[in-house]
């Protein structure tokens, strides 16, 4: 029998419409661009006003008029269509792909792919309790990955760190501002930049 006394849990909220990835695109890579509605409208044969109704949301754009968007951006049709990727990507301990070794103890967990083209640095990195190591960004399409190795860490994004204890893995955005912050003495990890 259900406790009454029990809280209903929370429902997931619904993704966002394509109309709002849309639009949130449109205006994320306008601004990358460093152009104004005038001077994207005018670049891509467009009136102002439904660009304008584009990035509020409001709008319902036609295959061709995210062509000529796009084009008028230097971004593929798919940058201004395709749902974002989760920002900060964290496995745990325990989680992921596994594979084993037939004839050894050993065992390999696919924690992230490389993606072609991309340049990876990999860093050990030793951290303390006490002043957290916030980073400036790096450059435009850097992603940081980090296995925490001992003790326990606040990793990720500035505004919303992750905490990780030992093999918990996190990927978040290297190119918006972020921190690593040591909660428990001889905290270790390993570090890996990932360049595009």
């Amino acid at each position: 029998m259900p406790d009454p006394s029990a809280q209903p849990s929370a429902q997931p909220s619904p993704p966002p419409s394509p109309v709002a990835y849309i639009a949130t695109a449109l205006r994320r890579e306008r601004e990358r661009a460093g152009l104004s509605l005038t001077e994207l409208a005018r670049r891509a044969g467009v009136a102002k006003s439904t660009l304008s109704q584009l990035e509020g949301g409001s709008g319902n754009p036609g295959v061709e008029t995210l062509w000529a968007i796009g084009t008028a951006l230097g971004v593929p049709f798919s940058r201004l269509v395709e749902p974002p990727a989760p920002s900060v990507r964290v496995i745990r301990a325990g989680e992921g792909p596994v594979t084993f070794a037939e004839h050894a103890s050993y065992s390999a967990t696919l924690l992230a792919s490389c993606p072609p083209y991309a340049r990876r640095d990999v860093y050990r990195i030793r951290a303390e309790p006490g002043r957290a190591r916030l980073s400036d960004p790096h450059l435009a399409g850097t992603t940081e990955h980090a296995v925490l190795a001992s003790g326990r860490a606040r990793v990720g994004p500035v505004e919303d760190p992750v905490e990780l204890a030992p093999g918990d893995y996190v990927s978040y955005a290297g190119d918006a501002p972020h921190v690593f912050e040591a909660l428990e003495e001889g905290t270790t990890a390993v570090m890996v930049v990932e360049h595009t």
